[in-house]
């Protein structure tokens, strides 16, 4: 039951540190407007937020090897709520970069290498897939309540009337609501988090004690196993590609204004009908990987949303009906999401042992992510080149070609397990 409760926490913890670092998901158009900058100027800030999130993974994963999980939790939810005080004060375009640089460091540097490991040193073999398919789905009901909250807040705000002052204070409201959230949340990892992590084997239970005092000094033999391990660097290009691919939910709101021409509240709306999408797909997507393999779970998630994506891009915006779209973003959300909650699964498979796991996640982290750089940069490009409208067809078709990627990559690392395995 403590490993359940600890699990549920860091799930929480998960849950609510990322939403408001990504408001743009449902709010870019207006975050525009009340802040009083452009696309290019948004697309710069995420660059920012990029480089520091990669600077950030590898060096997160050495810290979870060798300080407490719990503080580092803690310090990071902290840290990101007074990020989003600041934010909510509607600062100029400097103190904003400013800001997602605070960010960037503790929702990677001090948080990501931490909540990564305890998940894994939580899980049985067996229950990798689930594990981390809970801890994508559990984060994807959190965000899906805050964002619910977010979304009636927004709308009874926006009732008074479209104004740029109406969206000032709609924005504000609900930047308080997820940095409120964020101190809370803190609170409850100091209070209920241990410093103990135990769990069941086949015929005792392992007690991994996450202590300054139990780990031992820096030693860069831990590191260069990491480097020298194949499987760590195909598992980085398996994140690269599908993360990637799951950026498309961050460009779904802009398209449905942009191309289709639909209201703010209406986009915001189906937008958290995909952030619902979630639980779904990240829970589902981690029973599946347990019952019937990691890697045929993910490649299946995978064609899905390529699928999707080459719909949504093809089809004429004229003559097809707004719920054709609808249908084929939620989908597509949904595949997005299973896909989230099962890549990181297939670490159980690469044979890395428990005491540099963390150092190896910071190693994998800093491949796989390296999108969150090239995205933003790589679609203002896109755009400058193929219009607004045409901008995001280009995007989601190179998104699709990017997930055929990954399935190649997937199955290499299937076929290179096997042979590990004989």
């Amino acid at each position: 039951m403590k490993r359940y409760i600890q699990f549920i926490l860091i799930v929480l913890a998960a849950g609510a540190i990322y939403p408001l670092i990504y408001l743009r998901t449902n709010y870019q158009e207006t975050i525009l407007a009340v802040f009083k900058i452009g696309l290019d100027d948004l697309n710069i800030i995420y660059t920012v937020l990029g480089f520091i999130f990669i600077l950030g993974y590898f060096p997160s994963g050495i810290l979870s090897d060798k300080f407490s999980a719990k503080y580092l939790l803690v310090f990071s939810l902290l840290g990101t709520a007074v990020g989003g005080f600041w934010f909510a004060q509607i600062p100029e375009y400097g103190s904003i970069i400013g800001i997602f640089c605070l960010w960037g460091v503790f929702s990677v540097f001090t948080f990501w290498g931490a909540h990564m490991k305890l998940v894994k040193l939580l899980s049985t073999p067996e229950e990798e897939g689930r594990f981390f398919g809970f801890l994508d789905g559990g984060r994807g009901v959190i965000e899906a309540i805050l964002a619910s909250v977010a979304l009636l807040i927004f709308s009874h705000v926006l009732a008074k009337g479209e104004t740029l002052a109406n969206k000032t204070e709609a924005l504000q409201y609900v930047i308080y609501m997820y940095s409120g959230v964020l101190l809370v949340v803190g609170i409850l990892i100091a209070l209920f988090v241990e410093k103990e992590v135990v769990k069941p084997t086949k015929n005792e239970l392992t007690v991994v004690k996450e202590t300054l005092e139990e780990e031992k000094g820096f030693d860069f033999k831990d590191v260069n196993s990491v480097i020298k391990n194949k499987f760590v660097y195909l598992m980085g290009a398996i994140i690269f590609c599908s993360y990637a691919v799951t950026w498309v939910v961050y460009y779904y709101g802009g398209f449905m204004e942009k191309n289709l021409k639909i209201t703010p509240v209406t986009v915001n709306t189906i937008m958290v009908i995909v952030l619902w999408m979630r639980p779904i797909g990240g829970i589902l997507g981690g029973f599946l990987a347990d019952k019937f393999g990691k890697s045929l779970t993910l490649v299946t998630a995978l064609s899905g949303a390529v699928l999707t994506l080459f719909g949504i891009a093809f089809l004429p915006a004229e003559t097809t009906s707004f719920n054709v779209y609808y249908i084929l973003i939620i989908l597509g959300g949904t595949f997005v999401y299973a896909i989230r909650g099962t890549y990181w699964s297939l670490l159980g498979d690469s044979r890395i042992d428990n005491k540099i796991m963390g150092t190896a996640v910071g190693f994998i982290s800093l491949l796989g992510y390296l999108p969150d750089i090239f995205i933003p940069y790589f679609s203002t490009v896109i755009f400058n080149k193929f219009g607004p409208e045409g901008g995001y067809n280009a995007y989601f078709i190179i998104s699709a070609i990017l997930g055929i990627a990954a399935i190649c990559f997937v199955t290499i690392f299937k076929q290179q397990t096997q042979k590990k395995k004989l």
